[in-house]
């Protein structure tokens, strides 16, 4: 996963060490897909284990075929099949690294059979956008696991290795051109904390933010960006097609399967963020109904059903509740609210 010098005609049009394709947001476009999600919702608050075990709506903050997406679905599912919940809704509401999202989700305070997914993007998402409302507006239920970014180049790249890559960087900090999902995301994230740790600064990194995995690799082969970082699952089928190189991987280990595509940790490079996915309960819900929220959770992430989709989709299980959950989450705001301002954002 690691490009070098751009043939001519093949660099980026923005110009150095700026971040671009961000795009203005159109506020009322927004304001449209959030009142017609809204409109799926339950009119009344479920108040019985019973009612929330009977129908439950499960907001997607993030637009179809994304990963929050996926990760609703995938738990959607192991609702549904292993009897859990009799009917479970994905509602999507996109925009602003999940932060549209959040802002629906608080309005929806007392309803226990809205939830909602979150994670690393969200909290990215919160820092970027100046959200209104952060997770301390919430009541997460639990972390429920963790995927990882791999660093990836065309097939013909000129880098064979990440330090082949980084010694290219190095070379040219703003010419080399990165893409990845929003501003913000883990993908964005993950690239600064590399930049800090091989001695460029962040504020120098010229960065394209796609809507997804699918788009960063689309940029990286028409030649609009030299590198993409995304989900792993994302981009394995393209590694295996030959299509692209993949340089390194943030997880802890080598899989299993890739033996040749080795970690960060492996080349020695301080690269340790990790996208987690977990879910929140809207705030107001009472402990009586937080605590059958957190059950129904439970017996999700224990079923034969999610361990299926944990093995499909390369996520690691990384269960986490209460008071632990909320440490956690106050902590990977923190780092996220650190990187940005290494970013200058």
């Amino acid at each position: 996963m690691s490009p070098s010098h751009r043939h001519a005609g093949q660099k980026a049009a923005a110009p150095p060490g700026r971040t671009i394709g961000v795009g203005t947001v159109v506020f009322a476009l927004i304001a449209v897909v959030s009142i017609a999600a809204a409109s799926f919702f339950s009119v009344r608050a479920a108040g019985t284990d019973d009612d929330l075990r009977s129908n439950l709506t499960y907001i997607a903050p993030a637009g179809v075929g994304g990963g929050w997406d996926s990760f609703a679905r995938e738990g959607q599912q192991a609702m549904r099949s292993e009897g859990i919940v009799n009917n479970v809704q994905v509602v999507n509401i996109p925009g602003a690294g999940g932060t549209i999202g959040l802002s629906n989700f608080v309005t929806k305070s007392g309803q226990a059979n809205t939830i909602m997914a979150t994670g690393a993007a969200m909290t990215g998402g919160i820092a970027t956008n100046d959200s209104q409302y952060t997770l301390e507006d919430v009541r997460p239920i639990a972390r429920i696991a963790e995927d990882y970014n791999a660093f990836i180049v065309k097939a013909d790249a000129p880098w064979n290795t990440m330090e082949e890559f980084v010694e290219a960087w190095k070379a040219d900090p703003k010419g080399m051109v990165w893409t990845g999902g929003s501003v913000g995301s883990i993908d964005h994230l993950v690239i600064a904390q590399l930049a800090i740790d091989v001695g460029i600064d962040p504020k120098d990194l010229t960065f394209i933010p796609k809507a997804g995995g699918g788009e960063s690799v689309q940029s990286l082969m028409a030649g609009t960006a030299d590198i993409a970082v995304t989900g792993f699952n994302e981009v394995g089928d393209q590694i295996d097609a030959g299509r692209v190189k993949g340089l390194a991987i943030t997880a802890p280990e080598r899989f299993d399967d890739y033996p040749d595509l080795p970690t960060f940790k492996d080349l020695g490079y301080a690269v340790n963020l990790v996208n987690w996915r977990g879910i929140v309960a809207a705030p107001g819900v009472s402990d009586e109904e937080f605590a059958s929220l957190e059950q129904i959770v439970t017996e999700s992430r224990d079923s034969a059903s999610w361990k299926d989709s944990l093995e499909r989709n390369r996520w690691e299980d990384s269960f986490l509740t209460g008071p632990e959950l909320i440490d956690f989450i106050r902590e990977d705001q923190t780092k996220a609210r650190e990187l940005m301002k290494e970013l200058g954002l």
